[in-house]
């Protein structure tokens, strides 16, 4: 079976450049079209994802495929899908490119360059943003009545290269779904990702991201509660409620409307090993969940776990104890995927309290939170690594 050419791309990646080719191999990776452009990545979800359009991304030449995924890596590691809210779409998305771009070899002709505008290298999006953004000048009332909303429709940065070529080099629109994602929770999430990415290049980082790697891998000032709290406000399912505040569209006052509502379904996996037997650690993680699925639409099956599944509790949205369970022995992770596949509805998400020491399945099939011991080890490269200290 012939390989895809993104496959062959990451393969040279790993060869050649390894930090990135472990990067994209721990990216959520799909197809689809890409309207004139050959890759995106996005966060949707708490999920950071690879979208590529096969057929214009095989046109690509070797190193500049190689070079195109080397930007979107890097537009993950500065989290610019996360820092476009207030500003001109189009600007931000100029000045992310403008960013990233100088230093990368290969790039297609196409790829905009600070010198395109006279601005200098080695700027932050944010300082791009400020040059090419001119300030509201309510001085000069003067002129024909006709006003700039065109203008600013495009962005400024439509005026440097050429209108026609001022575009970003891979596809922004899926940025959009960057808005499910809290900022502080990207952030764990591309750091989980740069960990496993030094782990695979053994600890080896390419000189352009060394600044940008070490400050990623500092410690969150953010306290735990406040990471599982959003990772939990991400996840849920869309399901239907009916309303007489909503009028129905066919049947108009005889039948009541129907809206949406967010249905928090969990699976939470509670390790009982030896390892993990804290009192302390246990009691905080069990109020933190209580607390939150307290007045919410929510139904939550807690799992007690080592080597098999020991005992199952559920309770929905009220309040409620989550027993203490003492099991011991050795953890095996997997029984509790398994039990997750078989469950209906499916659980929006899987949290698991563990240390991490012991075999987790190959791929991730639910969106995954590891809550893991102040000396655990992440068992997987997916999932989002949450550390309670």
């Amino acid at each position: 079976m012939n390989s895809s050419p993104l496959e062959n791309a990451v393969v040279r990646l790993l060869r050649e450049r390894p930090f990135y080719g472990h990067f994209i191999l721990n990216l959520r990776r799909e197809q689809c079209p890409m309207e004139g452009k050959e890759a995106g990545v996005t966060v949707r979800n708490g999920i950071p994802v690879l979208a590529v359009d096969p057929t214009p991304f095989a046109i690509l030449t070797p190193p500049q495929q190689q070079a195109l995924l080397e930007h979107l890596v890097k537009h993950l590691l500065h989290l610019h899908p996360l820092r476009r809210k207030g500003r001109n779409q189009h600007d931000w998305d100029i000045s992310c490119d403008l960013a990233i771009n100088p230093g990368i070899a290969d790039l297609p002709a196409d790829a905009l360059l600070p010198s395109y505008y006279n601005i200098p290298d080695g700027l932050a999006a944010e300082e791009y943003y400020q040059q090419l953004v001119p300030p509201f000048d309510a001085g000069n009332l003067d002129g024909s009545g006709f006003g700039d909303a065109d203008k600013y429709e495009r962005g400024a940065a439509s005026e440097g290269r050429g209108s026609d070529l001022a575009t970003t080099l891979d596809s922004h629109e899926l940025w959009h779904d960057a808005d499910s994602t809290p900022l502080a929770l990207a952030e764990e999430t591309i750091r989980a990702i740069t960990r496993e990415s030094l782990r695979g290049s053994d600890g080896e980082t390419p000189a352009e991201l060394r600044s940008v790697v070490d400050a990623m891998l500092r410690p969150s000032p953010l306290p735990w509660r406040q990471i599982l709290r959003q990772f939990i406000a991400t996840t849920g399912r869309t399901g239907r409620k009916s309303s007489w505040m909503r009028e129905h569209r066919r049947f108009e006052h005889t039948t009541p409307g129907i809206r949406k509502r967010r249905r928090l379904n969990l699976l939470v996996a509670v390790d009982v090993s030896d390892s993990t037997n804290t009192v302390e650690l246990r009691e905080a993680f069990a109020r933190e969940l209580l607390h939150i699925a307290h007045g919410r639409d929510a139904a939550i099956t807690v799992l007690y776990a080592n080597s098999r599944i020991q005992r199952l509790q559920s309770f929905n949205g009220v309040p409620g104890i989550v027993e203490r369970y003492d099991g011991g022995g050795f953890t095996d992770l997997r029984p509790v995927f398994d039990y997750a596949k078989s469950m209906q509805p499916l659980p929006a998400a899987v949290i698991y309290l563990t240390d991490g020491i012991g075999p987790a399945p190959d791929a991730m099939a639910f969106p995954t939170l590891w809550v893991l011991t102040a000396a655990g080890e992440k068992p997987a490269p997916w999932g989002v690594e949450l550390r309670m200290e």
